[in-house]
């Protein structure tokens, strides 16, 4: 499960590779943040507030930056299928 938010921190930085300014810093700050989560056992709310901050990024974006942010999110989404609790 781990592997998700790996997957969705790699993404991101790619898609910070092909923003810029404020929306570059934004990016990389989710994926440094989703690495860091990778080594601990992040709640639903977390997950929530980070999934919600990538589907507004997708949103004010485009082209190859709008998809790999999705991408990003859907690989959170999976991850937090397989988090207990609510």
């Amino acid at each position: 499960m781990v592997d998700e938010l790996t997957a969705a921190s790699e993404e991101l930085r790619s898609a910070a590779e092909m923003a810029d300014g404020e929306t570059s810093e934004r990016l990389t700050e989710q994926a440094d943040a989703l690495a860091e989560l990778a080594e601990s056992e992040p709640d639903h709310g977390r997950l929530d507030r980070h999934m919600n901050i990538l589907a507004e990024i997708a949103s004010e974006t485009d082209g190859e930056v709008s998809d790999r942010t999705t991408a990003a999110r859907d690989h959170v989404f999976e991850y937090r299928k397989g988090v207990e609790g609510v």
